[in-house]
């Protein structure tokens, strides 16, 4: 991890080795992506944090969001995205617009739905509960189903989309160097 500076700003310059990109690359898409926001979070101490979001560009920040997004939602849909803090991050920034920019307009009008849904329940999802209390929430607001459901059917796509973004524009998300 180097840190070079441009426009005043300290950028973190994330470095993934060809190999290993490589190597991802023939697992599929998943891993393949997983490399770069592995190396991403790496690079900022794998906590993002506003102090080290300056230190990223749009595209890094972007793809953080869609790991975060990905992987609450294929665990536990989006009342657990909500309840584990990533709401904010996903709901009251521009994810959904650069998704649309990536080339996900149905991504977009999905989180478009969902920031009417967090707006409306937030509070009551993000308070601490026990476990017992957590499960009964998927009863306890069924509207974040459809969302879900859309989610998972659209799932694969759009993981493949996010793929095609990343390798078609790696230099926004890393410099790949050789062994």
């Amino acid at each position: 991890m180097n840190i070079k500076t441009a426009n005043h700003r300290i950028m973190i310059e994330v470095k993934i080795k060809d190999a290993t990109l490589s190597q991802a690359a023939t697992e599929g898409m998943d891993a393949f992506l997983k490399v770069f926001t592995d190396s991403i979070s790496h690079a900022i101490g794998d906590q993002l944090t506003a102090d080290n979001m300056a230190e990223l560009n749009a595209d890094q920040i972007t793809l953080l969001a869609w790991s975060y997004l990905h992987e609450e939602v294929m665990d536990g849909g989006f009342l657990q995205l909500i309840y584990n803090g990533y709401g904010a991050f996903i709901f009251r920034n521009p994810f959904g617009v650069a998704m649309r920019e990536w080339g996900l307009p149905e991504l977009y009008h999905l989180i478009k739905k969902g920031r009417k849904l967090y707006d409306k329940y937030h509070e009551e999802i993000e308070r601490e509960r026990s476990d017992e209390d957590f499960m009964a929430m998927f009863e306890q607001y069924p509207e974040f189903d459809e969302l879900d459901d859309e989610f998972i059917e659209f799932e694969e796509e759009w993981t493949d989309a996010v793929a095609h973004y990343v390798d078609e524009h790696i230099s926004q998300f890393a410099t790949i160097v050789n062994d």
